[in-house]
């Protein structure tokens, strides 16, 4: 038999041990009651890579015997190299799964603290009716992950010139590129303003430059993250 043919027997025969030997210590119930964790890990991490051992050895062994010969290799060499071969399979499936996990995992914008917030000015044209107090001011968030609602913050507005300037804040949930803001007075079509952050959306100091709309309206915001100002 082909030294390929038995090193691959042979990672069968491991992984038969290695299984074959965890299930014999659950079924004989082996390890301390009162810590189930230690037990099972000892289990996994252990005594099961002992029976994987014994497996390889074993298939090689008798490989061996039945061929009369050990030509092709030893029966030591090609049992470390069948668990060899298990190492890599079980590495690269470890790899694939951290790889799909990360891929597939909720993208926090902070995944260890408060989010950070997108802190905005809205500045509106000359003679435009605009509530002097947070009544009748909603304001929403909009990304291809979430919708989130948006606080008002009425000591903030003030008036530039003879144009009414409000202010507010809303929290940035999520990692995405995708982000518009809506502001809706009551009695007036719903103003939708594109949110020009990258995904990550880094904390700045200072306002950027006032993006207008169509109906002459015009916003200014900035990142501001937690423990920053």
């Amino acid at each position: 038999m082909k030294s390929s043919s038995r090193i691959a027997i042979g990672v069968v025969a491991a992984m038969a041990g290695y299984v074959a030997t965890f299930v014999l210590l659950s079924l004989v119930d082996f390890g301390n009651r009162a810590d189930p964790i230690t037990s099972g890990l000892l289990g996994l991490l252990v005594y099961s890579p002992m029976g994987a051992i014994a497996g390889a050895v074993l298939a090689n062994w008798l490989m061996g015997s039945a061929g009369k010969q050990t030509s092709n290799g030893s029966i030591a060499s090609n049992s470390l190299k069948s668990l060899g071969v298990l190492a890599l399979l079980c590495i690269t499936g470890i790899g694939i799964y951290i790889a799909y996990a990360y891929a597939t995992a909720t993208p926090w914008l902070n995944r260890n603290g408060a989010n950070p917030l997108l802190v905005f000015e809205v500045r509106f044209p000359a003679g435009a009716k605009v509530p002097t107090s947070a009544q009748g001011i909603a304001i929403e968030l909009q990304t291809d992950l979430n919708t989130m609602p948006g606080k008002v913050n009425q000591a903030a507005f003030y008036r530039d010139g003879d144009q009414a300037v409000i202010a507010g804040e809303v929290e940035l949930a999520f990692r995405t590129s995708h982000r518009q803001l809506a502001v809706d007075i009551q009695g007036q079509p719903s103003r939708i303003y594109p949110i020009d952050l990258s995904a990550r959306a880094p904390h700045t100091p200072e306002f950027g430059t006032w993006r207008r709309l169509a109906d002459g309206s015009e916003i200014r915001y900035r990142a501001k993250w937690p423990g920053k100002t």
